[in-house]
């Protein structure tokens, strides 16, 4: 096909494919073992599948509500208040969404206008700069520390000026596996307190977290929950990131202009998993205990990666393990990642994207949520390099 020779004027200029897709579409061409893209190669619950082949059969097929199916808020709300002792209005305060990176668009589309500004934190989840800017908003950037990537509040405050509208946080942390304490929690809370800033809080792996620690969701800090849209995913909690269900929470006056914007980028959501997941979620052990499962996985990838060259980065929370290879070499990540799916077969995605400058720090993201036999494949490979 031809071309279009008109003037046309890109929006993001300088944003190519996600990492996550240029990795694992290299994986595939190298037939690489893929520890790149974040998806478990292990199946979904067959009880959890029929129960989505019963509502289909059942003729749950037309469109849900706009805000999602009454019974799957309800029961969010019932499994909020359990794990948190928060309440929220499954009718003014919860909405069900195509996927956490709909809801991070559409929440972003929600408050930011042309010249605002929004605060988010490097390493960071690719999509929330472009979100951002494609909405006409100035993306501010505040660097997570080495070498435990902890947050300095100090910094935070400098960089919030009469524009900050937003501030983006993640907890447990993509790429990095650290988390967010209660501290951290109480220190946002502080710093905005007099201010009109609104917090994103990003908690899709909010049932993935190590070491006896505490997922300490924003939803936990009064003060910082009436100012909050909190994040969830159903897509990494069940193992089923092809289906894209998550959920949104937010004081009523946020949610309504929420829901102002999420009306027009999907509208509504799949009807017949979300009767399945009202099911599924009543039954607490189809969730609460994937943290043991994740961590078992962790602890068997580490443990059989003991005898290589490369350096563990402790992981907290999510599916994700770094490893440093400054040991190894000292070719720029992008540059070691390729030779790794080209030389050793095996993929993994380098943490440079996630800076806007492109900053190098030797690292790169393996993805655990794999089958033993994948992470054997994978760690017999890593003890070679």
């Amino acid at each position: 096909m031809n071309e279009f020779e008109g003037n046309f004027v890109s929006k993001l200029p300088n944003v190519g494919t996600s990492i996550f897709a240029v990795m694992s579409q290299m994986a595939a061409g190298h037939k690489a073992v893929n520890l790149s893209q974040g998806f478990p190669d292990f199946p979904v619950s067959p009880k959890l599948i029929d129960r989505i082949h019963h509502y289909m059969k059942k003729g749950m097929n037309q469109y849900a509500p706009m805000p999602g199916v009454p019974a799957l808020r309800e029961q969010i709300a019932n499994t909020v208040k359990k794990l948190h002792n928060v309440d929220y209005d499954p009718d003014k305060e919860i909405n069900i969404v195509a996927g956490a990176t709909q809801a991070i668009y559409s929440v972003i589309s929600t408050v930011i206008k042309e010249e605002d500004e929004a605060i988010i934190f490097e390493p960071a989840y690719d999509s929330y700069a472009p979100s951002i800017k494609l909405n006409g908003g100035i993306v501010k950037y505040a660097e997570l520390k080495m070498p435990d990537y902890h947050v300095d509040w100090e910094e935070v405050s400098r960089l919030i000026t009469h524009r900050t509208k937003l501030i983006v946080i993640n907890t447990p942390h993509n790429p990095t596996g650290s988390i967010l304490r209660a501290e951290d929690m109480q220190r946002l809370g502080e710093i905005i307190k007099d201010t009109d800033i609104v917090v994103l809080s990003d908690e899709v792996y909010e049932h993935i977290i190590f070491d006896h620690l505490k997922h300490e969701s924003a939803c936990r800090f009064p003060d910082l929950a009436k100012r909050t849209f909190v994040v969830g995913s159903f897509g990494k909690t069940f193992h089923a990131t092809g289906w894209k269900m998550g959920f949104v929470l937010a004081p009523p006056n946020l949610m309504a202009e929420f829901r102002k914007t999420h009306q027009f980028v999907v509208f509504a959501v799949n009807t017949p998993i979300q009767y399945a997941l009202t099911d599924f979620l009543k039954n607490e052990k189809n969730y609460l205990g994937i943290s043991k499962m994740y961590e078992e996985k962790r602890d068997y990838f580490i443990s059989k990666i003991q005898s290589s060259r490369f350096k563990i980065v402790p992981s907290y929370g999510t599916y994700f393990q770094l490893l440093d290879y400054s040991d190894i070499s000292d070719e720029p990540e992008m540059e070691f990642a390729t030779r790794l799916i080209k030389e050793f077969k095996i993929a993994s995605v380098p943490i440079s994207p996630f800076y806007h400058d492109g900053t190098e720090t030797r690292r790169l993201r393996f993805c655990f949520a794999k089958e033993e036999k994948t992470l054997d494949k994978a760690a017999k490979i890593l003890c070679k390099i």
